[in-house]
């Protein structure tokens, strides 16, 4: 079973060494070799995207951008593991499992514009993605209160015992608070059908890990609660794969929740508005940037001669011909229409809002008349 202590909330499950070249067996087969070349697609797709979006925010396009660079395995082997049925709830870096799952390119960045073709309407913050037709639900920067409601999503799935199984993502920042120990009592008292994923990062925004918990692990607490606790190689995408399909499973058959924490590391910034070179040094990034999950796998698949140096110009010039498509598209649009803030507030509307929409329309229609 791949490179592991015998605890596996202790160890640290893996399936491919730092470099590139796989370890041991790990028991259960491998992901196929399509799916394998189609997760280094999703990895760099998503790297390609938030590069570019990242840069937009510099020039003002943007307001707001927290990337996932160093971090695109986790929601990627998510993404791929579960099922398109099963419920994501996620925090900050895990918005490209909706891409995974095949939500369009232009409606997503429209989210992060907040324009005329958002489907939430400009009402939610730049990268906090979501959408009811891939079973991604929008989630606050509030930290952690995601892991109780995919908690309580989990139990009512449980009720209607349909197959499904909720996926709650968190940051190692994220078990500092209330919700997070809420959120495992009750999946260790109830069982419902969930797995809890912990994105250890190393740094909750400035604080690291050593001022964050005294556990020798934070999938080690999952014990407290009840719960198996799995620690795996968060750079690893065919472990993640592994270890989410063994959950989405152990969950789905009624084996009860799982609590995972993967080990990464956060290679850019929180997020637009932070500057890490505060608080960490350039020689534990550089140490980091060893192991960067898109060349891990690169080397595996190179070394299986499943693709080659064409093949990766290709896929990455396909990338930035979709992206520069989507985002002249979408960086044309203006913004929502003021009138859609009458829109989702009641399932009907009261007489008040009705009067307000209308009073608002007459006072647009004076204004355009005298202009």
């Amino acid at each position: 079973m791949g490179e592991s202590r015998d605890d596996p909330a202790l160890g640290l499950f893996r399936v491919l060494s730092d470099d590139g070249n796989a370890l041991a067996p790990y028991g259960k087969a491998p992901p196929s070799d399509a799916t394998a070349v189609d997760m280094l697609r999703h990895m760099m797709r998503i790297r390609i995207i938030e590069e570019r979006m990242t840069a937009r925010q510099r020039q003002g396009k943007v307001g707001f951008y927290g990337a996932s660079t160093g971090q695109e395995a986790t929601p990627v082997a998510a993404g791929m593991a579960f099922q398109k049925r099963d419920w994501i709830f996620p925090a900050l870096r895990e918005s490209a499992i909706m891409l995974v799952r095949n939500f369009p390119l232009t409606t997503w960045l429209c989210q992060v514009y907040g324009n005329s073709g958002d489907i939430l309407k400009g009402r939610q913050m730049p990268s906090h993605m979501s959408a009811k037709a891939v079973h991604q639900v929008a989630w606050s920067s509030c930290i952690g209160t995601q892991l109780s409601h995919a908690v309580g999503a989990a139990m009512a799935a449980g009720l209607r015992k349909d197959g499904t199984v909720v996926v709650g993502f968190c940051g190692d920042g994220a078990t500092s608070e209330p919700d997070f120990h809420a959120a495992l009592n009750f999946a260790g008292v109830y069982r419902p059908p969930c797995v809890m994923i912990c994105q250890n990062n190393h740094w909750a925004i400035s604080v690291p890990t050593s001022q964050q918990t005294a556990s020798s692990t934070f999938a080690v607490k999952a014990r407290a609660y009840g719960l198996p606790g799995i620690r795996v190689d968060g750079n690893d995408v065919l472990a993640l794969h592994h270890v989410f399909q063994e959950a989405a499973d152990r969950a789905r058959s009624g084996g009860g929740p799982t609590f995972v924490e993967t080990v990464t590391y956060r290679i850019g910034p929180h997020s637009s508005s932070d500057d890490p070179s505060v608080y960490r040094s350039e020689e534990e990034v550089a140490e980091w940037k060893k192991r960067d999950p898109l060349a891990r796998l690169t080397v595996y698949l190179k070394t299986r001669n499943l693709i080659d140096d064409v093949a990766i110009e290709s896929m990455q010039h396909k990338i930035n011909t979709e992206l520069s498509a989507a985002l002249n598209e979408v960086e044309s649009l203006g913004p929502p229409d003021v009138d859609t803030m009458f829109d989702d507030v009641f399932a009907r509307p009261p007489w008040h809002l009705d009067a307000q929409r209308k009073a608002l329309r007459e006072h647009r229609a004076r204004f355009e008349r005298n202009t």
